[in-house]
């Protein structure tokens, strides 16, 4: 049975009918936006003339493998419960890649490697903005060291871009949130949008202080690229709002988030913001030696619509796993690509740069050479 089909789970979404849109001008008629509700499926796919198919899936009521039989590759753009749906998805050597930023869940999948090596199946993880772009990111920054000590992730989005539902339901939950991390082979507990640290996004972007916030490249970097220490912080375009949120954190009004209508309103009142900029910009900040030397490698990321940077790095890596033959297994995005993997049709989306920072104190003024890395 020929094996052809391209499945998006969240396909009526906001990112998932980017991803098909993209896949459907080069696979029309292989594609399919998939979820629970048949009606939405069907009417983006009238939206599609046709060129994306709609399938109904409930992901986590389990699912028919008949279903599934001549599916080659499938791409969750929803948050899961739990890895019962990836399972049964590697377990007939279906592709897989998911865009979720919850480690709970990325965790899960890791452990199925095993199954995805026996089945011939693939499955990517960590595709997106953070994780995805920053794991790249510190991957290009690591590579320019001799030595990585620590890589330092900050994160601004735009309050005037327009997000999906999930991705602001993810944000307010984990703005409550404690989890830990693995640093210098410790585990750390860390208090969500707290420890601030001030970072220089660059191309006139400013300085903003970022807070710990509990994106899954932290939990994945330090075995990925062996780097002992990986952190990840969060701000907004607009100082006021991160500024309010660390105020409301250090005062313990966040736990009211906890209560079902706040959580509710919290969530709309964000859905409905624009107050902002429709941009985001990624700084990574990797400290090590180079040449025996203290050093600090920038790596710079900026564009707009984050949702669409999202969409567009998850069909360049669903067009490449879905035409070529790639190594089986569990792997996060860095395992398997470099940022050079994307630059030529990322180049209209974002503007990129990066330095070397050679000298006796890593983010210091005594700096003795500074070089681009382009």
């Amino acid at each position: 049975m020929l094996k052809d089909k391209i499945v998006v789970i969240g396909g009526y979404g906001q990112v998932g009918q980017m991803i098909c849109n993209d896949l459907a001008f080069f696979y029309p008629g292989k594609v399919f936006a998939a979820g629970r509700s048949q009606g939405r499926a069907e009417a983006f796919s009238r939206a599609t003339q046709g060129r994306v198919e709609p399938l109904r899936i409930d992901a986590d009521a389990g699912v028919d493998p008949a279903l599934l039989s001549e599916v080659k590759l499938v791409i969750m753009c929803l948050d899961q419960q739990n890895s019962s749906f990836v399972q049964a998805c590697i377990g007939q050597g279906i592709h897989y890649i998911d865009l979720s930023a919850e480690y709970r869940l990325l965790s899960q999948v890791e452990l199925l490697h095993p199954l995805a090596v026996t089945h011939g199946a693939t499955a990517i993880l960590s595709v997106g903005l953070a994780p995805g772009m920053s794991n790249l990111l510190s991957l290009h920054a690591k590579q320019h060291l001799d030595v990585t000590e620590a890589i330092y992730i900050s994160l601004m989005l735009g309050l005037g871009d327009s997000h999906g539902k999930a991705a602001i339901e993810w944000t307010v939950d984990n703005l409550r949130s404690n989890f830990t991390t693995m640093e210098q082979g410790k585990v750390i507990q860390h208090t969500s949008f707290a420890d601030g640290r001030k970072t220089d996004f660059g191309n006139g972007q400013g300085s903003r202080t970022a807070y710990r916030f509990n994106f899954a490249d932290q939990h994945i970097l330090p075995r990925t690229l062996q780097v002992p220490s990986v952190s990840t912080r969060l701000c907004f375009d607009r100082p006021f709002i991160t500024g309010l949120l660390s105020c409301l954190k250090r005062m313990g009004s966040l736990k009211l988030l906890n209560i079902p209508w706040i959580r509710d309103a919290a969530v709309k009142a964000f859905a409905s913001m624009r107050i902002g900029n429709p941009m985001f910009a990624l700084k990574v900040d990797a400290v090590g030696k180079k040449q025996d030397q203290p050093a600090l490698v920038e790596c710079f990321l900026q564009g707009v619509h984050e949702a669409e940077l999202t969409a567009k790095a998850a069909a360049i890596v669903a067009r490449k796993l879905y035409t070529s033959d790639m190594p089986h297994g569990v792997f996060h995005i860095e395992q398997l690509f470099t940022y050079d993997s994307f630059v030529e049709e990322l180049r209209e989306m974002v503007h990129m740069s990066s330095r070397l920072r050679i000298g006796t104190s890593p983010g210091s003024d005594q700096m003795t050479e500074t070089s681009s890395l382009e």
